[in-house]
């Protein structure tokens, strides 16, 4: 149960986290379209510009120094506005340049919000309220997604792409300036180092929080790549399993935040990880297109089982350090996505079975660093249950 004291967070986050999906999910769903009938870029520009929309996910650790001058809980709805800022923006620009400089904006708006949004529930909320806060959240981001996508389809038969971006991005915009007026803090909060530091015993989290940025990096990529490329799924097909999805984690996730209190992190990063093995195992080998697609929907369940790394770092970092590590664990998150995409692509383009082997290497290995998981001995009894 959450406490009168922190419901103006919940509330606070719930509301961007809602605006925040809606954004994303408008540029995601209309960009490959709107790239390629209006702009009419190639493939090589697209793939470009993915790469630059990481680019804020890799400088997330910036946020550290802004928060300098900005409170946390202002970032967090001026990133909103930022990102609202960006998509309301992209129709204007139909050109490779414009779509890159409007996707850049969008981007710092999402990634800065993700980072504060991690900070602010690991500090608002207790060790126990915290999975089911992350978990209501994300419930609340896959209803969002569903609903974002009804009204882009009906959005379709009477706007254009600059209608429906700027639509769009003018609410997300507005939900941040909204919230730049709300104060949900309270003084009871410890202050935060506000500066980039890496702590040797954090290691493991550092390291879990790598590889779960490469696992998403080749889910994110080369899954979806898979099942039009070799399986020859239609869009239909596509966006019946995106709906599935949303569908499936709007039930879930909460489920997920008291499996993680009832049984401790370590279990259920294990089983996240054993499942990673054999999703990824069988996208390799597995010639049935109905077994690919039930695997890629177990992917993206367990794809929220990464909650656990974060709320492990709340039970073993100073309360101090939890902004900053925040910040740079964000940044680890997306070292990945670097390099990995090109990497992963020349390795396809050798036998399309290697990057989903090299994905389940991965989680050979996360599966064996999950067992060093141990949790201070004042939360013994959650660790001692999942043993």
């Amino acid at each position: 149960m959450l406490t009168t004291v922190n419901q103006p967070m919940f509330r606070f986050l719930a509301i961007l986290t809602a605006a925040s999906m809606a954004g994303l999910q408008a540029y995601s769903i209309l960009f490959n379209n709107y790239a390629v009938e209006t702009v009419h870029l190639e493939g090589f520009h697209v793939g470009l510009i993915q790469s630059i929309r990481e680019v804020p996910g890799f400088l997330a650790l910036t946020a550290i120094y802004i928060m300098l001058v900005i409170r946390e809980h202002r970032l967090a709805s001026l990133s909103i506005a930022l990102l609202g800022f960006g998509v309301a923006l992209t129709g204007f620009f139909p050109s490779f340049g414009g779509i890159a400089i409007t996707t850049l904006i969008m981007s710092f708006g999402f990634h800065y919000y993700e980072t504060v949004n991690q900070s602010l529930t690991l500090q608002y909320f207790s060790t126990h309220q915290s999975p089911l806060v992350m978990g209501k959240l994300r419930s609340l981001a896959a209803i969002t997604s569903i609903i974002s996508a009804a009204v882009l389809w009906g959005l379709g038969f009477v706007m254009d792409y600059k209608g429906m971006f700027l639509v769009v991005g003018s609410v997300v915009f507005l939900a941040g300036i909204w919230a730049s007026f709300q104060d949900p803090t309270h003084a009871d909060i410890p202050p935060q180092k506000l500066r980039m530091f890496l702590k040797r015993r954090y290691w493991l989290y550092y390291v879990l929080t790598f590889m779960s940025g490469a696992r998403r990096q080749i889910y994110m990529v080369f899954s979806m790549f898979l099942l039009v490329k070799v399986f020859h799924f239609s869009v239909q097909a596509i966006t019946a399993l995106f709906i599935i999805n949303n569908i499936i984690n709007w039930i879930i996730n909460p489920m997920i935040g008291r499996a993680i209190n009832a049984f401790g992190e370590r279990t259920l990063c294990s089983l996240e990880y054993f499942g990673v093995i054999l999703v990824f195992l069988t996208y390799a080998y597995s010639s049935s297109r109905w077994v690919v697609a039930g695997m890629y929907i177990i992917d993206y369940i367990l794809f929220n089982f990464s909650v656990a790394i974060r709320t492990y770092f709340q039970k073993i970092a100073d309360p101090e350090d939890i902004a900053p590590s925040s910040a740079v664990g964000f940044t680890i998150n997306h070292i990945a996505a670097v390099f990995l995409p090109a990497l992963g692509g020349y390795l396809w383009m050798i036998n399309y079975r290697i990057p989903f082997i090299m994905g389940a290497c991965l989680g050979v290995v996360s599966l064996i660093l999950a067992q060093f998981i141990k949790v201070p001995p004042r939360y013994g009894m959650q660790e001692h249950q999942a043993s």
